[in-house]
């Protein structure tokens, strides 16, 4: 644990990634005459990359990773958007991405599995009502498919044809973008998942929510504790919809935000820790793991039909 002098915060300053480095390669030059741009409290400093080189796209040289083959690309999605009160706009990318760092080095300990983690992408879609909140922005569907067959094309073209795409934002769906790009490029795979869907929270938090809850509230605090200001934090009251039908889900409609909460969250943050936030993404990033391993480690996905009579 790093602690730095305070200092005002200007327009503009580096992140706690970069501030890793620097504190890596350049040990006791922490004071802010060397940093001026840096002005939370407290960092947490994540260890040194291994032999692996730099997986993490955001942060790494060429001189890094050139001579290193790669076995799977991994591209967090979020969106810019408030979530309630305290938590920041980017959450989604800061969450999806700090997962599937973690899942990374996980797969390279256990079985030297080599994942680049991409830079988060933060066009989100957003519902009615959310995009008249300052700085809340929508990205539409033929955004969104553009940025990603970019992506793909890019990598394509370098040879390597593995893609997981870990979706932070509940209002983002790639299905449909995957199946055009599958047919456009056959020989590459994308497989997406949602973060927060691959482990059932019921065991791990104590409140239900659907945004800015108990859930990410506690693997912010897991992560970065300095980017949550939890005295700002309402509560998370949600309205329904009036029809039953909708709210049995027999139906979808996009809910109005502005109607649906006050304070931009759905689900009472309040009872949030660090300790859920950690046991949670644990299990997370485990199951997650398994499929990083899954498809690196395999060519054909599909199970192989024996002609009848043989075995």
């Amino acid at each position: 644990m790093i602690k730095k002098r305070s200092c005002d915060r200007p327009l503009f300053y580096l992140n706690e990634k970069l501030y890793r480095i620097f504190l890596f390669s350049y040990p006791g030059k922490e004071n802010k005459n060397y940093i001026p741009y840096l002005c939370e409290d407290i960092i947490e400093h994540r260890p040194p990359m291994e032999a692996n080189g730099n997986i993490d796209l955001s942060t790494a040289c060429y001189g890094e990773i050139k001579q290193n083959a790669y076995s799977l690309a991994i591209l967090p999605w979020g969106a810019t958007e408030p979530h309630n009160q305290h938590l920041p706009y980017l959450t989604d990318c800061i969450l999806s991405h700090e997962i599937a760092l973690d899942t990374a080095q996980q797969v390279w300990r256990s079985h030297q599995i080599r994942c680049m983690v991409l830079p988060p992408v933060f066009m989100g879609s957003q519902n009615p009502g959310q995009r008249d909140l300052p700085f809340c922005i929508h990205s539409r569907y033929e955004t969104q498919k553009a940025i990603l067959t970019d992506i793909v094309a890019s990598l394509h073209y370098q040879g390597l044809c593995k893609l997981v795409i870990i979706n932070g934002h509940g209002g983002n769906n790639f299905k449909n973008m995957i199946r055009d790009l599958a047919v456009d490029y056959p020989d590459f795979l994308i497989a997406s998942t949602e973060w927060f869907t691959i482990v059932p929270p019921n065991n791990f938090f104590e409140e239900k929510d659907d945004h800015a809850g108990e859930l990410e509230t506690s693997v912010m605090l897991h992560y970065h504790p300095e980017r949550v200001n939890m005295p700002l934090a309402g509560t998370g009251d949600s309205h329904p919809f009036s029809l039953p039908s909708l709210n049995e889900k027999i139906a979808w409609i996009p809910r109005n935000w502005q109607r649906v909460t006050t304070d931009t969250g759905i689900g009472d943050p309040r009872k949030a820790n660090a300790e859920k936030g950690k046991c949670y993404v644990e299990a997370v990033t485990k199951k997650l793991g398994q499929l990083f391993i899954e498809l690196a480690q395999t060519e054909d996905i599909y199970e192989k039909v024996l002609p009848k009579g043989k075995v």
